[in-house]
């Protein structure tokens, strides 16, 4: 039997500036793994992820002089894991995410990986129903306050960490999760970075490379 969106589903995709279409792929866009049905939101992030990185690497490239190396700074800032759940918090996705009850109670609605997913599963099906520019439109208009706050201009802590460490004469900087806890679906990861003969500090988040970057900015407060 072919699914059909909730009516208050196709009122919020609308009131954020996606065109539905075909109905069974904005579904499938909504539906996470854990409903165990033949179609989920997996091949559609996929999609969504490129429709994202273009059209953000188009805005930059068309608003800014930038070299490249600060192009991809503020690139992959704006298109982190991190910034689309904020996207999709700001929107109110969560409600309309099709997700099974153990993973809703484990949290699974308000998980960055799933939010940002999601976000990129219904870019890619905007993509397919719409077409680039569409898309484009509707990426500029979701990452809008990020694109124009200057998120990525500051550099990323471990980059900064990386050159501090090298300024300093001193070993690079080592990762090691040190403890990875919750659902696969809702994981959260603490990182541990240490710098030989200076010191370490730790850091969590709900991926491994958050919790990396967070740790390095915990060394970077207490050392750098």
């Amino acid at each position: 039997m072919t699914q059909t969106l909730e009516p208050e589903t196709r009122t919020f995709l609308a009131a954020n500036g996606f065109t539905v279409k075909d109905e069974a792929r904005w579904v499938a866009a909504l539906t996470h793994g854990s409903m165990g049905e033949t179609r989920d939101y997996e091949r559609l992030e996929f999609l969504g992820d490129r429709v994202l990185g273009l059209s953000i690497a188009d805005w930059l490239f068309a608003k800014s002089e930038a070299p490249e190396g600060k192009l991809a700074q503020r690139l992959n800032a704006i298109v982190s894991r991190e910034m689309c759940a904020q996207v999709a918090r700001g929107i109110g996705l969560a409600d309309h995410i099709r997700i099974s009850k153990q993973a809703r109670a484990d949290g699974g609605r308000d998980s960055d990986n799933i939010l940002g997913d999601v976000v990129e599963s219904l870019l890619g099906a905007q993509f397919l129903d719409n077409g680039f520019e569409a898309s484009k439109e509707l990426v500029h208009q979701l990452f809008r306050p990020a694109l124009e706050s200057g998120a990525g201009k500051a550099k990323h802590p471990k980059s900064a960490l990386q050159e501090w460490a090298a300024g300093n004469r001193r070993a690079p900087p080592q990762y090691e999760i040190v403890e990875r806890t919750g659902p696969d679906h809702a994981q959260r990861f603490t990182v541990r970075v240490s710098v030989h003969k200076v010191g370490e500090a730790q850091g969590s988040a709900t991926s491994k490379g958050e919790a990396e970057k967070a740790a390095a900015q915990a060394f970077m407060e207490q050392f750098g």
